[in-house]
């Protein structure tokens, strides 16, 4: 695949998470009169349902990573190179600005204005390293075992790490930069963004040794983004021989 369709396609899907993230955290905000926990409800069925078509839409093209951490893992596995992966992260954080500025036009907010929601300490941190963890493990596991299923495990983890993380799942260096950009439901004070990254990286690491050892790799013929199944690597197999 021509590597500049790849980055359009990385930084246009980043970009679009991201308007769904904050838009969708402003409007619930809004419509929620001040109760959290629907604001809340609607941030993440939002986030969930865009992902979904999200990947759908890129992960032929891409892989639909969207997540420097997610690429990372994938130049781990070797899956991507290094220099391919550079230029990933370049445009997957260069389109969550993107999508941070557009959804603020959409409202009529600034165009960027820092955050002062604060997100820091041991609990924040720790639920950072367990949503990142666990996105990274859905996907390697789902990629590696049902791919076709991989796009709606992954929104489905992120939709319920939403609640069962104190961090509320940002799971995303490229989302967690983009969202101190933004003083809204979203966003996080740029001074707490560092220690939220930090866990992520750490969490990030630590599925792709687990889950990567819990599942071998699948044979060559699959795509980044887990589009081939199992039963087509047979199919594959039989027809070569």
């Amino acid at each position: 695949m021509n590597m500049v369709r790849r980055l359009v396609a990385e930084g246009l899907g980043t970009a679009l998470l991201l308007a769904v993230v904050i838009g969708s955290g402003i409007m619930g905000e809004r419509l929620a009169d001040g109760n959290v926990a629907i604001a809340l409800l609607a941030n993440s069925i939002a986030t969930g349902a865009g992902l979904v078509a999200l990947i759908l839409m890129f992960g032929t093209v891409s892989g639909a990573h969207f997540n420097p951490v997610v690429t990372l893992s994938e130049t781990w596995q070797k899956n991507i190179a290094p220099s391919e992966a550079l230029g990933y992260i370049s445009v997957q954080i260069l389109g969550a600005f993107a999508g941070v500025a557009g959804a603020h036009l959409m409202f009529g907010e600034p165009l960027f204005f820092a955050s002062e929601h604060v997100r820091t300490g041991m609990a924040q941190w720790w639920s950072e390293f367990i949503a990142t963890f666990g996105l990274v493990g859905v996907i390697i596991a789902c990629s590696r075992s049902r791919p076709s299923v991989t796009p709606f495990a992954v929104a489905a983890y992120i939709t319920s790490a939403y609640w069962f993380t104190a961090s509320t799942s940002f799971a995303n260096p490229a989302v967690t930069l983009a969202r101190a950009a933004s003083d809204t439901f979203a966003g996080i004070l740029p001074a707490d963004a560092p220690g939220f990254i930090v866990a992520q990286l750490l969490g990030g690491i630590a599925a792709t040794f687990l889950f990567c050892w819990l599942y071998p790799a699948v044979p060559k013929e699959a795509t980044v983004s887990g589009t081939v199944a199992p039963g087509e690597f047979a199919s594959q197999a039989t027809q070569e021989s």
